[in-house]
This record gives C-alpha cells, structure tokens and sequence, in this order.
C-alpha cells in the first residue's frame, strides 16, 4: 500500500499538485523487503500501530504521534508493518509546496522541504491532535470539493494551515543537525525567504543574486536543480500569488494593486496577470466574488 500510495501520479489527481489520505485499516500490498523510489513530497503522521521503513540508509522505526517527512526521490524499503496500523498521508508536489511557501510567515515549514534527508519526530499529544485535526479538514475539503467544484481559496487555507503548524514543530525541534544544510539548500533557502519579503516590489532576478552576493547565472544554475523551475519562474508565481490575494481583497482598486506590485500601468499588470492566469485582473475578482457569495 504504502508503494502505491507514495508513488501516486499527483498530475492526474483531481486537486493536481496534492493528496491526501487517511487510513484506518492498513492492506499490506508492499512485500517487505521491496525497495522502490518515491515520487512525492509525503508527510506521514502515525495514528496507532508500529512502521518501520528504511528510507536510503536510515531506517525510521515510526510509533504512535510520529510524524516523517519524506522527500521526492527517496530510496524506500518497507521494513515492518503492525496490522493495527492507522496512519495519515498527505502527499505534494515540489511545485505545489514552492507555490504555498511563498509567504514570510510559512518560510519555515520549507526548510522540510528544501533536505534530501527524511526528517522523524516524536510530538507531545497535543502537538498529534492539532495536526490530525488539520489532516482532517484537509482531508474533508479534499472530498467535498470532489463533490461540489473546487475551492481554491479554502484548499489554500487547509493547506497554508497545515504548513504554519508544521512550521510551528520544525521552530520547536530544531536542532543543530537540521540545520546542517548544503550551501546548495542554503542559498535555496535564502532565496526563498527574500522572495518572500520583496517579491511585491522586486521583479528582477539581479536585485535576488545581488542581495545574496552570487551571479544570476548561479543563482538560476542552483535553483534549476533544486525546484526544476528558474528563478524568473518562482518570482513570477510569488507575484501571481500576491496579486491573487490582493485581488481578493474589494477594498483595493485595480490601479492600487497595480501600483503595490511595483507595475508601471494597470494595462502592464493586466496583460501580466492575464498571460499567467488567462484572466483578466477584473475578471478574476469577479470570479472570486461570485464564489464567495455562493458559498
């Protein structure tokens, strides 16, 4: 099961990009001992039950109110299954996380993100109630949404929910082996935390490669290999994040938003916003107040 689950194609699911399970009976379908690669990004929070998963050389012996992160691309052997096992996963892709990440108050929950290593701790009671509770709503968002149409603006909330309390555990557990990272991760991680203060009025890869004392060409080089994407990429998606929310908010006019993200003229931000969305600026807000009286 956990093969399957891990490797699932998250391009083809409904809410592209995430997923999300909860298990309350675990079907062993994995033989032990079978190695396989991870495809995803997973966060696997253990219910009842005892798992043990060899995750490259590391073996991750996983009891009640643990919690392991799992990055992309892992080399995975499932070791030992108890059949009482109940556990939550939540599954997503590096593009689904970067564009969910792009907020000063959620940069920390990235640095789960950022290690090629996998990451286990053993949370306080009530540390395990507040995230499986917020496993659940995500969960619960999830499956309505399958039902009646999908709800950026509430996914995104579950979502962000889910990373400032992850966050809130990496600030608490911390510890000087995490913090061991690369000079690849680091400089990956400081990129990300300066989009995430300046990306409103910085559109322009120099100014980041400037702050961070490295040349564009290796900042972009590090960035490339770490995310799959450039860094004009990621400040593009920051900017689109930024005019979204902003858009979502009646009381700026399209002018003041357009002036807020440093534009020259609405008709620039609106051919931007509508190249990147294939909405226009008033069109998107008009959406976003329909849905919200229809809610």
């Amino acid at each position: 099961m956990i093969k399957d689950l891990l490797n699932i194609d998250l391009k083809e699911v409904f809410n592209e990009g995430l997923d999300i399970y909860i298990i309350k009976k675990y079907d062993i379908k994995t033989s032990f001992d079978e190695s396989f690669k991870t495809k995803n990004l997973s966060v696997i929070l253990i219910k009842t039950g005892t798992f043990k998963i060899q995750l490259e050389d590391i073996v991750q012996d996983l009891s009640p109110r643990d919690i392991l992160i799992i990055p992309e691309n892992s080399d995975c052997t499932v070791l030992e299954v108890n059949q009482k096992l109940q556990l939550y996963i939540i599954l997503f892709s590096s593009e689904f996380a970067f564009k969910n990440c792009l907020k000063k108050e959620l940069v920390e929950s990235f640095y789960f993100f950022i290690r090629n290593t996998p990451i286990q701790i053993a949370l306080e009671e009530k540390e395990f109630l507040v995230l499986s509770l917020i496993y659940k709503l995500i969960y619960f968002v999830h499956k309505d949404n399958l039902k009646k149409g999908f709800d950026n603006e509430l996914q995104r909330i579950s979502f962000n929910l889910f990373l400032y309390e992850l966050k809130l555990i990496y600030l608490k557990y911390t510890s000087d082996s995490f913090l061991n990272f690369s000079r690849k991760e680091s400089l990956m991680i400081q990129f990300i935390t300066v989009l995430s203060i300046h990306c409103k009025k910085q559109h322009y890869v120099s100014f980041y490669a400037g702050i961070l004392f490295v040349t564009p060409g290796h900042l972009n080089k590090i960035v490339k290999q770490m995310t799959g994407k450039t860094v004009k990429n990621l400040i593009t998606e920051a900017l689109i994040i930024e005019a979204k929310n902003l858009l979502e908010d009646s009381y700026l006019s399209i002018s003041e938003i357009a002036e807020e993200l440093e534009f020259g003229s609405i008709s620039s931000f609106s051919v931007f916003f509508k190249k990147h969305t294939a909405l226009a600026p008033t069109e998107y807000r008009s959406n976003s107040i329909e849905k919200f009286k229809h809610r």
